[in-house]
């Protein structure tokens, strides 16, 4: 084998040093974008999971409400399962509006759940109130 064809076999074999660099750039691109969407991905999950924890603490203080038509005081605190939560009734519409021989005035029911990590998430409801124990 003669020293010119040995040259050429040699420079023919592998790869070179811009061709392995291109390729390490191109599968760190690949990684990153494989980084960014799994990062993505598991603060989704989070924000679902820290919304159905503030839906499902708001359904607990819902269900614990005295039966429609009792009477309820006006602003209530309390705390379920670490959420901080807070409920107004205020009259949903003058008192001009109301049908006076009715026995229910409605009531704006407002309800506001705070998450641990600061989260908010408010609701706001009609319910009925005895016309003898609305103040």
């Amino acid at each position: 084998m003669s020293p010119r064809t040995c040259s050429r076999r040699l420079r023919e074999g592998g790869f070179t040093l811009v061709e392995a660099v291109v390729a390490l750039a191109l599968v760190a691109v690949g990684l990153a974008a494989i980084g960014t969407l799994v990062a993505t991905n598991s603060r989704g999950a989070l924000k679902l999971n820290q919304h159905a924890a503030l839906i499902n603490a708001a359904r607990v203080v819902i269900a614990t409400l005295p039966r429609a038509g009792d009477p309820m005081p006006d602003d209530l605190r309390g705390r379920v399962a670490d959420h901080r939560w807070q409920m107004r009734l205020t009259p949903f519409a003058d008192q001009i509006s109301l049908v006076p021989e009715s026995q229910f005035v409605p009531q704006r029911v407002q309800l506001r759940v705070q998450a641990p990590g600061g989260a908010v998430m408010s609701f706001e409801t009609v319910r009925l109130q005895n016309r003898s124990t609305v103040r």
